[in-house]
């Protein structure tokens, strides 16, 4: 009767004593009726055998009741009470030295354990390093009488009967640990609080050290580009060829050396900024925005300036190669021109302003005006080569010419001098023609022979200008065609010998009718300073040209076909490498929406994709190799393929990003899964959807696409007022900037928000409530004592002071603090 009042709380009444038995069944009978209704299932119990004192069936009652209202309640992970209760004892005992908790007897004889779990909750109240193993009494009275007087835990044991006994009772050592658990139980919701709060904060350190991590990789890449675009834009031009030759060899140093490791930079810190965004959503943070200038699209375009400008100054340099050797080819031509004519100038006005007429004879006069004849001719076959002269000076001028100042006042002065003989021309003959009608006698033969030598001396001296003119080719066409033009003018050699044969024949005939006729001649034909040593001088010069020309024009045709040996090398590789990086960009485009096997398994096929494709860098290599070849070999065109250097290059860089963001892709999707616990039967599901409805391909859906693939998972999105609402309501979630497309990783995102459980600024307020003891504020002093050293610091110096009216010095807010932590607020 007594445990039934004490279990029921009521006073029952005292039955006669005939009828005692029946009315203590029918009171026991009451207590078994109200333990089975607070959920303890008895078994094989009856209220006759507790009143006729069967101790056994009485005893396993009481451990029911016990286990039901002081064991029962307590849950660590999930596990059973008695298996909860030990993890809690091993957890709280494992810094303790000499303490093992196996079990519920023989783990807690020497009272070592009982001490261990008072001082990791109170260490004040336990001196635990002067304790013995070796003295197991004092050390279980020790924890008895420190519990009772402290802590107001009964003392239901006794050391003596535990220590004489082989093996303790289990049921009373646990009835008196769960004792220990239920006063120490507002620690352990401190401690879980203190736990969360930490997993909290470690999230976000972690998030803040990759933000600083993106701004440093960021300064430093656009500080590179700053460097790098006005190097790029430099379009000051050099004197020489060699010069500007340099500036092309620093150029491509810049992209075989410099340019590589930035391009792996740029990906990687696009990569960085896609984890980190994936894991603030994770982790129900908002989104990262880096500082001004420091945007993704910012160092986007920045990246677009630098290679606009990188190709702008490759153009220049090759631009700028071809003008310097064009106007190095046209100065030497000028050169060659000019001292030709201004060595047959030489002595022409002293000799037109001769005044030799004046006591000439009649014969003399005539010859004087044969010869001023022959001069003339000699002239006008000359200003074709003052006129060529002059052109060139002006293409120099047009093209810039850094010596442009000596070539236009050697060029003035040529045309000075030439405007200077042609006066002098024009007055001698008056002179002549003024004395001629009283001149008779001329030597017709002489004549004949000034007047056939000397276009003929012309055509040597002109013969001799083209053999030794320098040229410049491109192409095994151009120097063909010079060969040929070559092959032309040895074929008209023939007749010019033999025009120059009936020339000296001449001479021969005048000076053989002299003799013939007793002749005196005077010396040199009157009419030409062209004698016949001066023809066979220039004849037997001419012959010597021809075969140098030859060899000349052979060798630049060998070099020619060298240069198209190299072009067709260049073509044959790029026409290789150029359709299997278009191949590669086509297969990886396949897989990205393809679904074969789990993500891990997609994620290992594509990293094995990517090492093939780094493996194939070696051809890439090759092809630089052989475009430098090309580039020194001055050649700036191909006829043999439609790729160059550049379309390589670029197609191998977007090769690279778009495998490396594929594989971004997969690893922030296995991130999702796992943090937001998705299944990967989920996951396919959604790849799968969502692929079906991508018809393009284009790794997006538009609004009506979105719309169906959401049906196709079971969303109510109808055509109808609530369908609409609903589904404004998500394309403001997956696609905040409305620009009308939805991600594939927006649209993972939101499933996993829509089916799985995310932590809240509002467990983390509760928690830190919790280490507060229920406060509005929380101290210094708590969340040092409660948190580690340097998560409690890093609370300390972003909580704000707390301003509510149940202020007191030094306290903090930390409700602000929590809500700033979700993007709700501001630090």
């Amino acid at each position: 009767m007594l445990l039934l009042e004490v279990i029921s709380g009521e006073r029952l009444p005292k039955p006669e004593r005939g009828k005692m038995r029946v009315h203590k069944i029918n009171n026991v009978n009451k207590a078994l009726d109200f333990i089975a209704s607070k959920g303890v299932k008895l078994v094989s119990i009856g209220a006759e055998e507790i009143v006729d004192g069967n101790a056994k069936m009485t005893l396993g009652m009481i451990w029911t009741i016990i286990l039901r209202f002081a064991i029962q309640d307590i849950s660590v992970e999930e596990t059973s009470a008695k298996e909860g209760l030990l993890l809690w004892c091993q957890r709280k005992t494992a810094p303790y030295k000499n303490v093992n908790v196996q079990n519920f007897h023989i783990s807690w004889k020497d009272g070592l354990a009982f001490n261990a779990l008072i001082h990791r909750h109170r260490p004040e109240l336990i001196e635990y390093d002067k304790l013995r193993k070796d003295d197991p009494v004092t050390n279980l009275n020790n924890a008895f009488e420190v519990a009772e007087k402290y802590l107001d835990i009964p003392k239901m044991l006794d050391a003596e009967d535990i220590v004489n006994t082989a093996r303790p009772d289990e049921k009373a050592i646990m009835t008196y640990v769960s004792s220990f658990y239920h006063a120490f139980s507002g620690a352990q919701k401190a401690e879980t609080a203190a736990n969360r709060i930490c997993k909290v904060l470690a999230v976000n350190q972690e998030n803040e050290h990759l933000m600083e991590d993106y701004e440093r990789l960021a300064s430093d890449l656009l500080e590179w580009i700053r460097r790098t675009i006005p190097w790029l834009e430099d379009r000051v031009p050099q004197k020489t060829i060699q010069e500007m030759q340099q500036k092309l060899e620093d150029f491509r140093d810049y992209r075989r050396v410099h340019k590589p490791p930035k391009v792996q930079e740029k990906c990687q810190l696009e990569i960085n900024f896609n984890t980190l965004q994936t894991k603030l959503r994770l982790s129900n943070r908002p989104a990262f925005m880096p500082s001004e200038g420091r945007m993704v699209s910012d160092i986007n375009n920045c990246w677009q300036h630098l290679e606009q400008a990188e190709k702008g100054y490759e153009e220049w340099l090759l631009n700028e190669i071809r003008r310097l050797e064009r106007l190095d080819h046209l100065a030497e031509k000028f050169r060659q021109k000019a001292s030709i004519h201004e060595a047959w100038t030489d002595g022409k006005e002293a000799m037109l302003k001769h005044r030799d007429y004046e006591t000439a004879t009649l014969s003399d006069i005539k010859a004087l005006i044969r010869k001023h004849e022959a001069f003339e001719s000699d002239l006008a076959a000359h200003q074709d080569r003052v006129e060529q002269i002059a052109a060139i000076a002006q293409e120099l001028n047009e093209l810039d010419y850094y010596d442009s100042h000596n070539v236009n006042t050697r060029c003035q002065k040529i045309c000075d001098q030439w405007d200077a003989l042609g006066s002098l021309t024009h007055s001698r003959r008056e002179a002549l023609e003024k004395t001629e009608k009283q001149l008779e006698t001329i030597d017709q033969l002489h004549l004949e022979y000034a007047k056939r030598a000397a276009p003929f001396n012309n055509w040597m001296e002109s013969a001799m200008e083209d053999l030794q003119d320098m040229f410049i080719v491109h192409t095994i066409e151009e120097i063909e065609g010079l060969i040929s033009a070559h092959d032309q003018f040895k074929s008209t050699l023939p007749d010019a010998d033999r025009e120059r044969e009936a020339i000296l024949a001449i001479h021969k005939e005048a000076q053989r009718i002299a003799e013939s006729n007793h002749i005196k001649l005077s010396g040199s034909n009157p009419y030409t300073t062209v004698t016949p040593q001066i023809i066979n001088s220039k004849w037997e010069k001419v012959q010597q040209l021809v075969p140098k020309r030859d060899h000349a024009l052979l060798e630049e045709q060998s070099k020619q076909q060298s240069n198209e040996h190299l072009r067709r090398q260049f073509a044959s590789q790029a026409n290789i490498v150029g359709p299997w990086i278009q191949t590669k960009m086509e297969e990886i485009g396949r897989i990205s929406i393809e679904m074969n096997g789990t993500l891990e398994d997609q994620l290992s096929h594509l990293k094995q994709y990517e090492r093939s494709i780094v493996d194939y860098k070696p051809n890439l290599d090759l092809l630089e190799q052989q475009h430098q070849l090309i580039q020194e070999a001055l050649i700036f065109d191909n006829k043999h393929t439609n790729y160059t250097m550049e379309h390589i290059r670029v197609g191998w860089e977007q090769l690279l990003t778009t495998i490396a963001r594929t594989i971004n892709e997969i690893e922030n999707q296995i991130l999702t899964r796992d943090a937001k616990g998705i299944s990967q039967e989920q996951m396919q599901e959604f790849r799968a959807s969502f692929n079906h409805f991508d018809k393009d391909h284009g790794g997006a859906l538009g609004p009506e696409e979105f719309k169906a693939c959401l049906i196709s998972l079971g969303y109510d999105v109808e055509n109808d007022r609530q369908g609409d609402a609903e589904f404004n309501r998500i394309m403001s979630v997956v696609d905040p900037n409305h620009s009308g497309l939805v991600t594939f990783q927006a649209f993972i995102d939101f499933m996993s928000r829509e089916t799985t459980d995310t932590d809240t600024a509002d467990q983390v307020i509760a928690s830190f409530k919790v280490l507060a003891g229920d406060k509005n504020f929380i101290t210094a002093e708590e969340l040092r004592r409660e948190l580690p050293p340097d998560q409690a610091e890093y609370c300390i110096a972003r909580m704000a002071p707390y301003q509510g009216p149940d202020a007191m010095p030094g306290a903090l807010d930390y409700k602000s603090f929590s809500t700033a932590l979700y993007g709700e607020s501001d630090l």
